[in-house]
């Protein structure tokens, strides 16, 4: 049977083969791991859908699978290669004998998880079989000697840039699929429009060329979603934290013993928690299509974590109904998952409001971008030991700078700062954290 990579949700069409766990020529049994997947939101194992020995892994570590494309080709005993219900997800089949697109109805073939239901009956066999998939995100041409081109948008505005035929060339990429490389060969020795093309790249020595990877392509997209969709417009704030310092000093070594780190987050959380009940135009989003406000009855928070790969997003979900224990440990469990590569999409669903502590690695203020289409993002700075006024007199103090990033579409300055100054009047005065 060929196993094909399966939608696994949130609208992912494809994933970066991130490691191969077995080889071929293998035996697995149901719910074995496969491959790991590096995709938009996470990293995920792909188990192994049936009982049998693996023939052949479609691709190697680096290698773009699209949703519906062979992953793996797995021979199971008493069976005829035959097409699993999860391969059959794409919808779109190409009959071959005709060369058209037949919709292929009530099929369910979303992998859930390992042993994954259904292969055809035995009577649908030869009918399967004569079916290929057709990639997700590529564009097909067809020719009268029933040859197909697989290739991307992308690959094919380069091609005509370059004044390649990509009818004439042979793919190198999955399943034929026709990749950048393979123009690039071509240009070597092609014409001088396509040398003056191939002129304009950087000389092999003077640069370095990596993939962009999975999380790295989502984070543009969805940085660019915001800026285009929101009306971004950020206020800063200083708030002095002398008794937060102390309140922490006093007990981070019982949290310590807890198995949670009691950093200054689980504070700034909850103040916002406390602010977002009274200022429920900030846990909010705009629906433009249906003409209304959506006004969000959960407090969800995202917290902006930094890894070597990229910028994630974790959801501490009903923030308003835990401790500030249960914050701090749920913030430690999510940095050790995120070093780890081992946050799933359940980890990053349903953020209401989001906060990006920069000031853990260096900057006082900044301007966050808006985790579109949440409605604001709260972003946290440095402390610096700075001279401030006391009762009329100058003392040494610790401050915090805090940048609030709201959509004005949404959110007026009056709401702006009154939900800003109600955070910094909770962190001045720790205490009001519990009074609350």
């Amino acid at each position: 049977m060929i196993f094909r990579f399966p939608d696994i949700g949130e609208g992912l069409e494809e994933g970066t083969i991130h490691e191969i766990y077995v080889k071929e020529g293998q035996a697995v049994k149901a719910g074995d791991l496969l491959v790991s997947m590096e995709t938009d939101k996470v990293t995920a194992d792909i188990p192994s859908p049936r009982t049998g020995i693996v023939l052949k892994i479609f691709g190697k570590p680096g290698d773009v699978i699209h949703v519906g494309e062979p992953l793996a080709e797995i021979k199971v005993e008493g069976e005829d290669d035959v097409l699993s219900a999860a391969e059959m997800a794409s919808g779109h089949l190409l009959e071959e004998d005709e060369g058209i697109e037949d919709e292929v109805a009530g099929v369910v073939g979303t992998l859930e998880s390992a042993g994954a239901e259904g292969v055809l009956p035995a009577s649908e066999e030869k009918t399967a079989a004569r079916h290929a998939p057709l990639p997700a995100s590529a564009e097909q041409e067809y020719f009268p000697s029933g040859r197909k081109v697989f290739a991307t948008p992308h690959v094919r505005s380069i091609a005509r840039e370059m004044g390649i035929d990509i009818r004439k060339i042979n793919g190198t990429g999955p399943g034929g699929r026709i990749t950048r490389e393979d123009l690039e060969k071509v240009a070597v020795s092609s014409s001088p429009a396509e040398k003056t093309w191939m002129a304009q790249l950087w000389d092999a020595d003077d640069v370095s060329y990596e993939p962009l990877t999975q999380l790295r392509k989502t984070i543009a997209r969805n940085m660019l979603n915001s800026k285009h969709n929101a009306a971004h417009v950020t206020v800063i704030e200083e708030v002095e934290i002398s008794e937060l310092i102390a309140i922490r000093e006093k007990y981070k070594a019982k949290y310590a013993e807890r198995n949670a780190k009691l950093t200054y987050l689980p504070f700034i959380v909850k103040a916002t928690v406390l602010a977002l009940k009274q200022h429920r135009i900030m846990n909010a989003q705009m629906d433009l299509e249906n003409n209304r406000m959506i006004y969000k009855n959960q407090y969800n928070i995202g917290i902006a974590m930094d890894t070597p790969e990229g910028l994630v997003v974790p959801v501490i979900r009903n923030a308003d109904k835990l401790s500030l224990f249960e914050i701090a440990q749920q913030i430690s469990n999510f940095a050790a998952k995120a070093r780890e590569r081992k946050l799933t999409l359940d980890d990053m669903k349903g953020g209401t409001f989001t906060i990006s502590n920069f000031g853990s690695i260096s900057g006082i203020f900044g301007t966050p971008v808006i985790n579109y289409p949440q409605v604001g993002i709260l972003g946290v700075g440095r402390i610096v030991e700075q001279p401030v006024v006391k009762n009329h007199k100058v003392e040494v103090g610790n401050v915090l700078g805090l940048s609030l990033s709201v959509d004005h579409r949404v959110v007026d300055g009056g709401d702006t700062a009154r939900f800003l100054k109600q955070i910094t009047d909770h962190l001045a005065d720790p205490i009001s954290l519990m009074m609350d």
